[in-house]
């Protein structure tokens, strides 16, 4: 609930963006890959993830997992291939809503943000972000998918002879 100087209520609620696309960490091919789809089903995103193109075997037997656990297809879908050629898609696709990128290329990050805004579309850069320290076990990365819903609703004048609103 938020305060204001009016007779209304405020109310904020954080809400899932929708379709988030990851080119997951090259370098930590399943830690970097779990710690980012992690936050983003947690969030009540679904999410299309690039695993690593030099290690795709770990993701490719994670995906193995998911599909056997009770996580809905189509929550996660992960992918192999090159990050140069499929992050270009990523960042155009009119059907994501936000793209994460956790890599150190200059060129892509620059390239992903235009094309982000390009249809108003979140980019997020992990650079630099160390998978394995516990500072990037955080759950606040939650709210890096998460767009904030905000109501108003007028409060009922309850005593007086008027409507209130």
């Amino acid at each position: 609930m938020n305060p204001v100087a009016s007779s209304h209520f405020n109310f904020s609620v954080p809400e899932p963006t929708g379709v988030v696309a990851v080119i997951a960490q090259q370098d930590n091919s399943l830690v970097g890959l779990v710690s980012t789809i992690a936050p983003i089903i947690a969030g009540g995103n679904t999410c299309v993830v690039l695993a690593s193109e030099s290690k795709p075997l770990c993701a490719v037997s994670f995906a193995e997992v998911i599909n056997s656990s009770d996580v809905p297809g189509g929550v996660v879908n992960i992918l192999t291939g090159k990050p140069s050629e499929l992050f270009s898609h990523f960042a155009s696709h009119m059907d994501v809503n936000a793209v994460i990128y956790c890599g150190n290329d200059a060129l892509i990050q620059k390239e992903m943000q235009q094309k982000g805004a390009g249809n108003v579309k979140r980019v997020l850069i992990y650079k630099g972000v160390n998978w394995l320290n516990e500072k990037a076990q955080s759950p606040y990365y939650i709210m890096d998918t998460q767009e904030i819903k905000t109501t108003w609703h007028p409060i009922e004048n309850i005593g007086g002879g008027g409507s209130g609103y």
